[in-house]
């Protein structure tokens, strides 16, 4: 539609028009009244429809033209904020007042609302209108923090204390809707900031974060979230989120070492950083050539090289300098890939820049933070983890996020406040030192975050950084870890009190943190797989493995016997037979009591010994190497704790490992060089540059030396290194692999794939034993088989001879008792030690003696290197020399194959069943050896509870399995799937924001009118209800007469034989009961039809039951007899019992459909 000035109304006109009518009819200012604002008639109703347009037509319909014509209209800032001043504060007793400001804030809270940039869900409307309506939420903030009429803050919280004053086991539902539509309207106050892409035309210092903190603190909001956060858990419960929310926006990037500075420091900070951003803009001005009449040509000149060529560079700064000069040069080499435009990140909007602070508003905050410490950090943030535990219905996504983020930074502020305290205690001589001394006692007692230093809390850390690093989201793994860096921190400042309660728990606390591999997996993983996340990322990560590495460094030093808990799968080799002694030797083992245990515990707690070094190491591959230089490439902009950090991994790599070879490459030797003597090099004053002088001077020389040693390394500084390259290059051999104390694994069972007959599968094995020119293991085995036939021909004889002497001077019946003698075994002897490891590795060689007729010694679970090989007594002479003679005929004329197929494609390996996988602190026999008490003291790790018993049978987790096979495209649509079910929880909570209608309280006239309506809708159902009731009953009558008559006239025919047929049921039925439990469970094979019989009997009767009742009971009785006699019937053929042919059972229709019969022939 086209404006009157030429303008497209984006906007339907009907809409436009009702909202500018609801606005009109509001009211308006009073010209009588002093300029006051005058309500209309029926404002009540007005801003209820105003609400049920926002709510039906924008919600609903997925579109914002009602919050476009209500900001057009100027309903919040002409209307709504004088309508609250309106409501004086000491006038608590207008109900009609605070109605109608409970109905303002059901308008403000959705116009308010934060906006997502969902790209998935947008329409051309919201391209349209969000834009405008985020400035015009900017406006409607600072309308409502400087509004001068009325503190508009203080009383929409006037609007939900009834409501809070009510006991919680007495608030109603509107009740706990009006508490959380007034924190979310804080909420929303709290997170409007002026997008970052548009310049604001007003004044930024009405909506900075100062403005906030400053309106929070003089309309008393923040004894309101006190008051909230310390009595969590007990008369608040579903607000945790929410008030968590609102001091989340408040304290959000905002430094907390100023904070907590005097005015002095932070003078003297503010001045420090001024002069650091001056010298910065000095020093970047100084690259750039001065203005004169020649810059507005271009420049072009020729550089000459080292090597005689000429280079051409075209540019003013060409002319700076010789570095700037090599610096173009530098740039045109590098090859710069064309890379899309980065996705703009709804967090990093979210969180915004870094918050500057004035004076007031520090020092308001800072109050806030300290008695916010004080009484409601804990019951605050337990309360949220139980909500996040148990994955409550209103909690969100982000909410995880948020909850790590606060305690990191609480955390952070209450080491901030013990240093400040400390300093000033330090400062501060004067007689009441003593005083001073209690006091700082009690503020600095760790009580007062005691709430995250729990057992409960380190297990939702754990899970949530395992769960956002495997769906990557990389925001709240970041959070994660910071929260994690700042309890690692908070521990060890325990550890270091002085005082034995807290250092006795602080390591309590750090052997809990320690005790778990998996935790130590995952930092190892996190900075090794670092990509192109965010700078925000990086941080947190090189913060957390640098104060992990240090504090697990000091804390294994303490305790050398310190223990982990692996959860490594490995294979055990569980014995398949055991001969009779070594069964009862088992059993006298498992008899023994405590020094068997003993022993197994400290062979446990030797394989599950911490070593730090060898941990460490994990921190040594290119990797992590690439992730630090890439944090070090920002050198410039790092603060001296962030140059720290990157300067103790580095040292600790180059000497504490002894993998400085890591660090020799072009690049990172490259930005080591310019760090120190470079064309930007660090500043001189930082308290950093000495450190990182000393350290590059010796890589440096590290590098040049190990280049004299080994020329190699030239080649190798081009390229990144492998673990095994990087120790050759460093210590000049291979890495020595430690063989395990077990024994190995013998080769390979083999089998054929076609061929049965024992001539082929020799001429195969032998043929597959040349192929590898290795025919000095048939002559071994035939030599075997020529001695072992020699020596068993020879037996043969003897025995022969032996058997023709005793046959002489014996009667025919000792000969018939007498029994064979069995042949000895023969042991086959290798001939060296490569022939012993032969026998136990050499597949073919094996499969060759075992088609020779050659067995082993003992269990194939139990063979070793060592273990023997002999030729049992059932292998005669003839057996041996038909070998010997199948092995020269396949010698001297291989076989051949089809298509020149080897004769080793004719085998394959044999399937074995695979053994279950166990955890290596799990016991053989499903018994927990491993002495608890005796490893860990009291105070150590958690106690196994009954959920451990390892009696039960464990389920192993195949998350990492699954990962694995799971692509890219399955990851992308189950994170979509997840921000789905976010966006229903999300519409979910904003649409229960509204408050009913109907849940207003009214006056004793509804109230009559109410119950007159109550009562006239009983009367009319009660009416209805005995209407019914009678026609039922007649109805009922009718049918009992009709089937009655129709079973007179069935029965009349059998009159006769109603007595023998009533005797035949109830022998059946007897005969039915004194059968035996076992026959009662006994199916009986019927067919179709007959099945169907007993359906339709049963139909037929339950019809019956239906109809009145004497017909129920009768009915009831005839379904039981009938049944009874339909399987006494099919149980017994016909003919075979003459009572069984009296029983006569009643004819039924046919079943027609469609002009059809459907039964089965079978029926007949």
């Amino acid at each position: 539609m086209d404006m009157p000035d030429g303008a497209t109304d984006i906007v339907h006109p009907e809409v436009r028009a009702h909202i500018n009518s609801l606005v009109s009819a509001l009211g308006g200012l009073s010209v009588d009244d002093d300029g006051q604002y005058q309500l209309g008639d029926d404002a009540l109703e007005v801003l209820r429809d105003i609400k049920r347009w926002i709510r039906f037509y924008d919600e609903k319909t997925n579109r914002m033209d009602v919050a476009r014509c209500i900001h057009q209209a100027n309903l919040i800032e002409g209307d709504l904020l004088p309508i609250l001043a309106t409501w004086p504060e000491n006038a608590n007793d207008s109900k009609y007042k605070a109605r109608i400001a409970l109905a303002c804030l059901e308008v403000m809270v959705p116009l308010t609302w934060p906006m997502e940039w969902d790209m998935e869900r947008m329409t051309v409307n919201h391209h349209r209108h969000m834009p405008v309506l985020e400035l015009a939420q900017v406006a409607y903030k600072r309308a409502i923090i400087n509004f001068d009429g009325a503190r508009i803050l203080h009383t929409a919280v006037r609007v939900a204390l009834p409501s809070m004053a009510v006991p919680i086991g007495d608030r109603t539902q509107r009740d706990q809707g009006i508490i959380k539509l007034v924190l979310f309207f804080l909420r929303n106050i709290a997170s409007i900031a002026p997008p970052p892409d548009v310049k604001y035309d007003g004044d930024e210092t009405q909506i900075s974060r100062s403005a906030t903190i400053d309106a929070f603190s003089y309309q008393d909001i923040f004894h309101v979230l006190l008051m909230l956060a310390s009595n969590m858990g007990d008369d608040f419960r579903n607000e945790d989120t929410a008030v968590m929310e609102i001091i989340y926006h408040l304290v959000k990037r905002v430094d907390i070492e100023k904070m907590f500075m005097s005015d002095q420091q932070l003078h003297k900070a503010r001045a420090d950083e001024l002069a650091a951003v001056m010298k910065k803009e000095q020093e970047m001005l100084k690259s750039y050539s001065r203005p004169s009449r020649h810059n507005r040509f271009g420049t072009m000149i020729w550089v000459k090289r080292e090597d005689g060529k000429m280079t051409t560079l075209m540019g003013q700064d060409a002319v700076a300098n010789a570095a700037t000069r090599q610096r173009k040069m530098d740039n045109a080499k590098t090859y710069r890939p064309p890379r899309r435009a980065k996705k703009e990140d709804k967090v990093d909007r979210e969180m915004g820049p870094p918050a500057k602070l004035n004076s007031r508003a520090n020092n308001q905050l800072q109050s806030f933070v300290e008695d916010f410490l004080d009484s409601g950090f804990n019951p605050l943030f337990s309360h949220v983890r139980k909500t996040i535990d148990r994955e409550a219905a209103y909690l969100m996504q982000y909410h995880r996020r948020q909850f790590f983020y606060l305690v990191a930074w609480f955390l952070e502020a209450e080491r901030m406040r013990r240093r400040s305290k400390k300093d000033s205690n330090d400062n501060n001589n004067n007689n009441n030192n003593n005083n001073n001394k209690k006091q700082d006692e009690q503020v600095t007692s760790f009580n007062l975050v005691a709430g995250v230093l729990n057992q409960e809390m380190f297990i939702t850390l754990n899970k949530a950084l395992h769960e956002s690093y495997e769906y990557k989201d990389w925001h709240e793994l970041t959070a994660v870890m910071r929260c994690f860096t700042q309890i690692l921190i908070t521990v060890q400042e325990m550890m270091q009190c002085g005082r034995d309660d807290d250092e006795e728990i602080a390591e309590n606390i750090l052997s809990r943190l320690f005790y778990e591999e998996a935790t130590h997996d995952a930092v190892a993983n996190i900075i090794r797989t670092y990509k192109d996340q965010n700078f925000d990322y990086l941080d947190a990560a090189t913060e957390l493995v640098h104060h992990f590495l240090r504090i697990l460094e000091s804390y294994s030093k303490q305790n050398v016997d310190m223990q982990v808990r692996s959860r490594k799968r490995t294979r055990r080799k569980k014995k398949a037979a055991q001969e009779a002694g070594g069964d009862n030797a088992a059993d006298d083992d498992e008899g023994d009591g405590s020094e068997n245990d003993e022993a197994k515990a400290e062979k446990t707690s030797k394989e599950r010994k911490f070593d730090f070094h060898r941990f460490a190491n994990r921190f040594t591959p290119q990797g992590v190497v690439d992730t630090f230089i890439t944090f070090t490439k920002h050198y410039r902009d790092l603060s001296d704790a962030q140059l720290k950090r990157a300067h103790r991994y580095l040292y600790r790599v180059a000497f504490k490992q002894e993998m400085s070879v890591m660090l020799f490459r072009v690049d990172i030797i490259h930005l080591l060089y310019n760090m120190v003597k470079g064309p930007e090099p660090l500043d001189k004053s930082s308290s950093m540059f000495k450190d990182w002088e000393e350290l590059v001077k010796q890589i440096l020389r590290k590098c040049t030396k190990k280049i004299d040693e080994r020329p190699e390394l030239i080649i190798e500084m081009l390229f990144s290194k492998t673990s095994s390259s990087a120790h050759f290059l460093e210590f000049g051999y291979e890495k020595q692999t430690v063989s395990s104390k077990g024994p190995g694994k013998p080769g390979a069972q083999l089998e054929f794939k076609h061929t049965e007959e024992r001539d082929r599968q020799m001429a195969i094995v032998v043929g597959a034993l040349l192929d590898k020119n290795q025919a000095d293991h048939i002559a071994w085995v035939k030599k075997v088989v020529e001695d072992a036939e020699v020596e068993r021909r020879s037996w043969e004889d003897a025995d022969r001879a032996r058997q023709l002497e005793e046959d002489a001077f014996t009667d025919e019946e000792n000969d018939a008792s007498g029994e064979a003698k069995t042949p000895p075994v023969i042991f086959v002897h290798p001939d060296d030690d490569a022939r012993r490891t032969a026998m136990f590795k050499n597949s073919h060689l094996r499969l060759l003696m075992t088609v020779a007729g050659f067995q082993r010694l003992g269990s194939a679970s139990e063979e070793t290197r060592d273990s023997s090989w002999v030729v049992p007594g059932e292998v005669s002479a003839d057996h041996l020399k038909d070998t010997l003679h199948y092995i020269n005929q396949a010698e001297f004329n291989p076989p051949t194959f089809e298509e020149g197929v080897l004769a080793e494609n004719q085998l394959r390996r044999k399937t074995v069943p695979r053994k279950k996988a166990a955890f290596d602190d799990d016991d053989e026999d499903g018994v927990d050896f491993l002495d608890d008490e005796m490893l860990f003291p009291a105070g150590g790790p958690t106690a196994r509870k009954a959920i451990d018993d390892p009696t039960k049978p464990k389920k192993t987790g195949r998350r990492s399995r699954k990962q694995k096979d799971e692509d890219p495209e399955a990851l992308d649509e189950k994170a979509r799937k997840r921000r789905e079910r976010e966006r229903e929880k999300a519409r979910k909570i904003k649409s229960a924001l509204y408050v009913k209608e109907g849940d207003d309280e009214f006056d004793s006239e509804e109230d009559e009118a109410f119950f007159a309506r109550e009562r006239e809708i009983r009367a009319r159902a009660e009416k209805l209800a005995r209407s019914a009731a009678a026609a039922t009953a007649s109805d009922a009558a009718r049918t009992a007469a009709k089937r009655k008559k129709r079973k007179s006239d069935v029965l009349s025919e059998e009159s006769d034989e109603d007595d023998n047929d009533n005797d035949v049921l109830k022998r059946v039925l007897s005969s039915q009961d004194g059968e035996d439990s076992d026959t009662d469970d006994t199916t009986v094979d019927v067919s179709d039809g007959e099945a169907r019989k007993k359906r339709r009997v049963s139909i037929e009767s339950e019809d019956a039951m239906d109809d009145d009742e004497e017909g129920d009971a009768n009915g009831e009785e005839d379904d039981v007899v009938m049944t009874a006699l339909d399987k006494a019937t099919v149980a017994s053929p016909a003919g075979d019992d003459e009572e069984d042919e009296e029983v006569s059972v009643p004819v039924r229709r046919p079943r027609v459909r469609g002009g059809f019969v459907i039964d089965s022939d079978d029926d007949e």
